[in-house]
């Protein structure tokens, strides 16, 4: 500060000059508008007021570094007070992904076995619904109750804690009431089961001894069918068959057992928990043996044929009578 106070002043005061001195500056001075010749007496009288000028500039320039040394010297906030908004911005990413991506859900029953074991954490992708995906024979999905299939079952009740962190998708949800199956057949699908099995969908039987629960019989101690699923409707199972309240259960319901895909909150993928159980969830391949999907792609192949001869017949008749004009 006292650099800058002297600077102040040598901008703006001279050393003091007898009295004759400074009157022949002044002459000097005023004589350089008047007389060129006079350009040399200019340079010497002239010359104080730039030293001052140069010592104004050299002080400005010490205060500015000095200025800056204080901005550089300024502490960091502490870890402390930074944390609470790390915190909050994890817990909105949480959220976030939770809502959009993926959701972890726990199994709570053997409905699933040998594939899913109770206890086990599965990650479910809820984008791609977004994007227009449906469900696909195969698929373990996990889907709201549709109405009337967990009537019996009770509910456990979390603490406060689990009610937050379930919220933000940090653990599993307890209350909500969704159920987790295998897709055995989509809209448009006719899915059968006698006797023994094996499971049929659109006449092909599928192979499944890789996913259900060993020593059970396809149909397991239900048989049904045949079911034409209605469009955007799917039938679900559970691997273990007689240990599993799925579609064929609930036929005396609204949609005869099926469900909505609309109930669908999205595919299971993997199993994340606990560690020594972690895999993936393919679709087996009995699912993509050729002639399941015939069903499916005859009906519109016939209906655009059904739709294409009338129009072939009027543009034959119009080039014939063009042709032979009356």
């Amino acid at each position: 500060m006292g650099d800058l106070a002297v600077g102040a002043r040598s901008g703006t005061e001279e050393p003091e000059e007898p009295a004759g001195r400074g009157e022949t500056a002044g002459a000097a001075t005023s004589s350089v508008h008047q007389s060129p010749d006079q350009s040399g007496t200019q340079s010497q009288r002239s010359a104080p007021a730039d030293e001052s000028d140069t010592s104004d500039t050299l002080d400005r320039s010490a205060g500015e570094e000095a200025s800056g040394g204080m901005k550089k010297a300024k502490k960091p906030r502490a870890f402390w007070k930074e944390l609470p908004i790390l915190i909050g911005i994890a817990l909105l990413l949480a959220l976030l992904i939770k809502t959009f991506l993926v959701q972890a859900f726990s199994i709570p029953s053997d409905s699933m076995q040998d594939t899913l074991q109770r206890g086990d954490r599965v990650l479910v992708d809820k984008l791609t619904p977004w994007f227009g995906s449906k469900p696909e024979r195969g698929e373990v999905v996990v889907f709201h109750d549709p109405g009337g299939w967990l009537n019996e079952t009770p509910t456990p009740e979390p603490n406060p804690v689990q009610k937050v962190l379930s919220f933000i998708g940090l653990m599993p949800s307890a209350e909500e009431k969704d159920l987790i199956k295998r897709v055995i057949a989509v809209g448009g699908d006719t899915v059968e089961c006698h006797g023994t099995g094996p499971v049929k969908v659109n006449g092909k039987p599928l192979k499944e001894d890789s996913y259900i629960f060993p020593g059970v019989t396809p149909c397991g101690d239900r048989a049904f069918g045949p079911i034409h699923v209605p469009k955007g409707r799917i039938w679900v199972m559970g691997d273990h068959r007689d240990d599993s309240l799925d579609s064929r259960y609930h036929q005396n319901l609204k949609g005869n057992g099926t469900v909505s895909e609309d109930e669908v909150v999205g595919r299971a993928f993997t199993i994340a928990w606990p560690i020594n159980r972690w895999s993936t969830l393919p679709v087996p391949d009995t699912f993509d043996q050729p002639g399941i999907n015939k069903a499916m792609g005859v009906a519109p192949a016939a209906l655009g044929l059904a739709g294409a001869v009338p129009i072939v017949l009027w543009r034959r008749r119009r080039l014939t009578g063009a042709r032979n004009p009356r």
